[in-house]
């Protein structure tokens, strides 16, 4: 029988090898710029066309590399970071495998130009698919500059598998904005399609959140600094009443390097127990320093996982650190134990012994229906519960809702007819086919049996539906406001709207200026308020980022979503009998009712023999 191993060619390894380091541009990106802050660089600029796709260049001032090491730097498993096993375990750089650059080669065209300070010349090497084409000596500047073009392009199922340029985008500034938020003490640059995005100079930490983030952010912050023999806890956390729906941003930092991490997300959410509103996240930018030696990072391909050897105490200290800032800059109560509770006494009455209850005075003669004309002072018999006597101010409180005797009377003497009549108000006068349950469902009778409807789920069909129509079928319509809004977003976000800009004015919004941190809206939909506008933006936002499928309609898909889940009717609100039925004659008349614009089902019908048998078991 032959033999049926063998080793693979080395370009097909380092293909089988990319696929795990260079999953998106954003994986090029992360690398390159890891590599420019292990060289020491002062300044790097990262310049994109196409969201990555057509080019990915970074440019450094660090120590730069030698002809020999240049070449080298493209072999697998070829680093400076460490020299053997034990340096895993003591690891102080970004990167430290020696994968980076040669799975970058193995599929993309790279053009390599570096020098040494002390060198007059540089070398430029220019690799395409692992095989190097040239390398020559070029007149270049001190430091690194290397340039990634044509993504995948011999991998043409990796590069379909890509998303819009838009996902891709964001994906590249959250990478971006990780790195920026570890160094601030290094100036970026980031431009995409000849724009400026991010023009970030070097600065104290708080400038660098501001910076990204938008000034907005400033107010927002809360410090967090503790100090103990295991580790040591920087950053901010943000105020509670500015915590979002949805886990942006959070941020953790282990020595310089954004990590993922539940279980330490887990207790800062725990510090903020009381303060938040069911279903928001706080947002926080907290930069943890522990001994190298007690971590493991090579556990994941991406390097955001954290192996810590003692989480127990990490998470404890996490905790009572930003329980601690919250109350010290009184975000949170706190109780002090040791408060001497005569410092709340007023010096007038702290000499004065006992006190006396103060008298209360009841004027037995008061009533709030006496007039001069119709009423007379009642004599002892009147007062009598069986007085038959009747006074013209009690004749004329008489309606069909009730009685003035039935409502001031002992009620052990009130007769039948009495009774009956002071419980008819409380009966329900309107009868329908159609209930709300619990302000979170309806319950709809029909022929076959009943239908129980999820009203937030089918409001969400009813708009999306709606939306989607206005759109691309009609044209839409759109109200121009008195006083146009301008609503601050990060730069990044505003890169983001500024892209889909045509798509929004397809729907129905008009903008009159975008600046790095503002958009100035001057109309909107006329199906919207503008007290809506900021929600359904970050919504569009938020979905946009968790890369919500893009359809043939472009973005339009994405935004009848946003609109819909933004706009519907939410669990806990009450719906008049009108109201219900007009949700549920809407709700038939989508094209499909049956589920939400997300894939969940909208009702459930429960047949007469279904019912039946719950009670025959």
């Amino acid at each position: 029988m032959s033999d049926i191993i063998q080793l693979l060619p080395d370009h097909v390894a380092n293909q089988i090898a990319a696929g795990e380091v260079v999953q998106r541009p954003a994986s090029v990106v992360k690398e390159l710029v890891e590599n420019s802050i292990d060289a020491g660089a002062t300044s790097i600029t990262l310049l994109l066309k196409d969201a990555g796709k057509a080019l990915i260049q970074v440019i450094d001032d660090g120590k730069g590399m030698s002809a020999t090491d240049a070449r080298l730097s493209f072999e697998r498993h070829a680093t400076s970071k460490i020299k053997d096993a034990q340096d895993l375990f003591n690891l102080n750089t970004k990167g430290f495998r020696g994968e980076a650059l040669a799975s970058i080669a193995a599929i993309a065209h790279v053009e390599l130009k570096t020098k040494q300070e002390d060198d007059e010349l540089g070398t430029q090497i220019k690799i395409e698919g692992s095989e190097i084409t040239s390398q020559e000596v070029v007149s270049t500047a001190k430091g690194t500059s290397i340039a990634v073009k044509n993504l995948f392009f011999n991998i043409p199922a990796r590069r379909n598998f890509l998303k819009s340029d838009t996902v891709e985008t964001r994906h590249i500034v959250d990478e971006f904005q990780r790195v920026a938020l570890a160094h601030p003490n290094i100036s970026f640059l980031l431009h995409h399609n000849n724009n400026e995005v991010y023009h970030l100079k070097k600065s104290n930490l708080r400038k660098r959140i501001v910076a990204i983030f938008g000034t907005k952010m400033n107010e927002k912050l809360v410090p967090i600094n503790e100090q103990t023999d295991i580790i040591t806890v920087n950053g901010f956390v943000a105020k509670p009443e500015f915590a979002k729906k949805k886990r942006g941003e959070q941020f953790f930092f282990v020595n310089n390097r954004f990590i993922k991490s539940s279980y330490l997300n887990h207790a800062v959410v725990n510090a903020f127990e009381g303060l938040l509103e069911s279903g928001s996240h706080p947002s926080y930018f907290l930069y943890l320093e522990v001994p190298a030696n007690t971590i493991d990072i090579n556990i994941h391909p991406t390097k955001t996982e954290i192996k810590f050897d003692n989480e127990k105490a990490l998470y404890a200290i996490l905790r009572a650190t930003v329980k601690h800032s919250l109350g010290q800059y009184n975000v949170a109560p706190v109780l002090d134990f040791d408060r001497d509770s005569t410092l709340d006494t007023p010096y007038d009455y702290s000499k004065k012994s006992g006190s006396s209850v103060p008298p209360i005075t009841v004027d037995p003669t008061f009533n709030p229906f006496k007039t001069e004309t119709s009423y007379k002072e009642p004599s002892s018999s009147s007062s009598s519960p069986k007085s038959t006597t009747t006074h013209s101010y009690q004749s004329n409180f008489k309606k069909d809702t009730g009685s003035w005797e039935a409502l001031y009377t002992n009620t052990d003497t009130i007769e039948p007819a009495q009774q009956e009549q002071l419980f008819e108000s409380e009966q329900e006068t309107e009868t329908g086919k159609t209930f709300q349950i619990q302000k979170k469902y309806l319950l709809s009778s029909i022929k076959s049996g009943v239908v129980l409807i999820h009203q937030s789920l089918a409001h969400q069909r009813v708009l999306y539906e709606e939306f989607l129509e206005n759109i691309t079928v009609k044209e839409a319509s759109s109200q121009q406001l008195l006083f146009p809004v301008n609503i601050s977003f990060s730069s990044s976000d505003i890169e983001m709207i500024y892209s889909i800009k045509s798509d929004l004015e397809s729907a129905g919004f008009m903008f009159d200026e975008f600046t790095k941190e503002s958009v100035v809206i001057a109309g909107i939909p006329t199906s919207i308020s503008e007290s809506q506008i900021t929600l359904i933006l970050e919504q569009l936002l938020d979905d946009i980022k968790l890369e919500v499928p893009d359809t043939s309609f472009s973005h339009f898909d994405v935004m009848a979503k946003s609109f819909a889940k933004s706009l519907a009717i939410k669990t806990g609100t009450t719906l008049n009998h009108k109201e219900q039925e007009n949700l549920v004659n809407n709700l038939f008349s989508c094209k499909e009712p049956n589920i939400s614009p997300f894939g969940k089902p909208t009702f459930k019908t429960l047949a007469l023999n279904e019912i039946d048998a719950i009670f025959n078991k």
